[in-house]
């Protein structure tokens, strides 16, 4: 974003008040120049005492000519400074807009809200009969790759128009700083022209939205019962299908028993009782104390306006029930920032970091979540689930990622709908990697799996950046 000389139309109604009559047929004139309701300019010119009304903020070369043929008495053209964001809508839930504000221009949402006093600057004034010079405003350098950017969201629409989705969010991290490399979301708005969009397009959903992530919470279930040492990724389960437990039963996505399996064969075919089984193996109390260290009950600090926190209240007393379908994302919410940053603990071994965005930000570590040793071996079953499931597979690299498809919550009532969110989450190279990826897909038509929407996205996103990097190859 930068600062941009626009032209301005603007009225002195009193000047415009010397001659009487004139207010209507000024009105009338101005009205198809300006694309203003004539009983509008009508009450705009109207005030006898009135040094200033803005007219036009913005003008158009066509509207500038046809003012100067007019050469009305007190309508006045003026050059001035905006805000101006050459890359359109890129990035917009980062970047927010500026608006008028008492004649001067106010961040109102994203990093213009935030940093509004550092990138104005402070006027001038003269106090107590001393001169005290204006402070220019500093420039904000960020994260932010603009390349990784434009990628991501051009994978994200392309992926929403196809499926005809409601919207969707990526997140692209650095795992051993927390740096962002992208964030983006549709809808998204042009904060050149933010008048033209819904006020609810301005939300950033990444940090200002909670959701149930689905399945992707299952490796923060094996996280939690490897590390307590109450399972391995070898410990097996007889799978029957279901479970019941508090008179609710749960079952697996396809509705299938899948008989003996491990905790890898859990997280490689998805399977939601042998989430279940981990988590009751890993009992009440430690689960919920790995949530919370994973940063699911606390902003995670990133320096964007309005973040909230996840949601795990339900477990605070929970009954059984409530922790078993917490076990593969249901009835717990979390946003997509803590999400990629808990993910990001199991790709970097085992530290969660503070996810930043500004580039003089220096890396932030939280806590250690996990042991390395813990996020090698959930690292492994993801690589597994990859290999297994073949859909994000890339030639000669090693990737780990896992799906998930939960359903959406009836709103102000119990039970849920019949439309999903897609959720992947994944990293390359898998036991080095340099990034993170999260893709999520609210609402797509028709409920697809994961498998069919994020993954291939995420793949595309990954092998961009992998060429972008020139990362090498670790496995041939």
């Amino acid at each position: 974003a930068l600062n941009k000389e626009y032209p301005m139309i603007y009225a002195v109604p009193k000047e415009v008040q010397t001659d009487a009559g004139l207010t209507q047929t000024y009105a009338e004139k101005l009205s198809p120049i300006l694309g203003i309701p004539v009983e509008d300019l009508t009450k705009k010119l109207s005030k006898p005492n009135d040094l200033y009304e803005l007219l036009v903020e913005k003008a158009s070369p066509e509207q500038i000519d046809k003012i100067k043929s007019l050469n009305l008495k007190g309508i006045y053209i003026k050059n001035h400074l905006l805000r101006f964001y050459p890359f359109g809508d890129l990035a917009s839930h980062i970047l927010g807009f500026v608006s008028p504000v008492d004649e001067r221009e106010k961040g109102v949402y994203g990093l213009e809200l935030s940093f509004n006093d550092v990138l104005s600057g402070k006027p001038g004034q003269i106090k107590d009969g001393k001169i005290i010079e204006p402070e220019p405003g500093k420039d904000l350098v960020l994260t932010i790759d603009r390349n990784i950017q434009a990628q991501a969201e051009e994978i994200l629409k392309k992926l929403i128009d196809e499926y005809q989705a409601t919207g969707g969010s990526v997140i692209v991290q650095e795992p051993q700083t927390g740096k962002i490399l992208a964030m983006g979301n549709f809808p998204n708005f042009d904060p050149n022209n933010y008048s033209k969009f819904e006020i609810s397009t301005f939300l950033n959903p990444t940090v200002q939205l909670v959701y149930e992530p689905g399945s992707v919470f299952k490796l923060i279930t094996m996280a939690a019962g490897i590390d307590s040492g109450k399972i391995t990724p070898e410990t097996t389960y007889i799978d029957t299908g279901s479970v019941t437990l508090n008179g609710k039963t749960i079952k697996n996505w396809d509705l299938k028993a899948h008989g003996l399996q491990t905790m890898t064969g859990v997280i490689e075919q998805s399977i939601n009782t042998g989430a279940v089984f981990a988590q009751r193996k890993t009992g009440p109390d430690i689960f919920y104390n790995y949530l919370v260290k994973f940063g699911f009950n606390e902003l995670t600090g990133i320096a964007l306006p309005g973040e909230v926190k996840g949601n795990i209240s339900n477990l605070k007393n929970g009954r059984d029930i409530d922790f078993a379908t917490a076990s593969f994302g249901q009835g717990v919410a979390v946003t997509p920032i803590e999400l990629i940053s808990a993910i990001s603990a199991i790709a970097n071994g085992g530290i969660l970091m503070k996810p930043i965005i500004l580039a003089d930000e220096k890396p932030q570590v939280i806590r250690r979540v996990i042991s390395i040793e813990t996020a090698k071996q959930v690292t492994q079953m993801m690589v597994s689930a990859v290999e297994k499931n073949k859909i994000a597979v890339i030639p000669n690299y090693s990737v780990a990622g896992k799906t998930g498809t939960a359903f959406v919550p009836k709103f102000g009532g119990k039970g849920y709908t019949d439309e999903v969110i897609n959720t992947y989450v994944g990293f390359a190279p898998a036991f080095n990697p340099k990034f993170v990826i999260l893709i999520k897909l609210n609402k797509p038509k028709g409920s697809p799996l994961a498998g069919q929407t994020v993954v291939p996205a995420f793949r595309e996103l990954t092998q961009f950046i992998l060429n972008y990097y020139n990362i090498a190859p670790d496995k041939m």
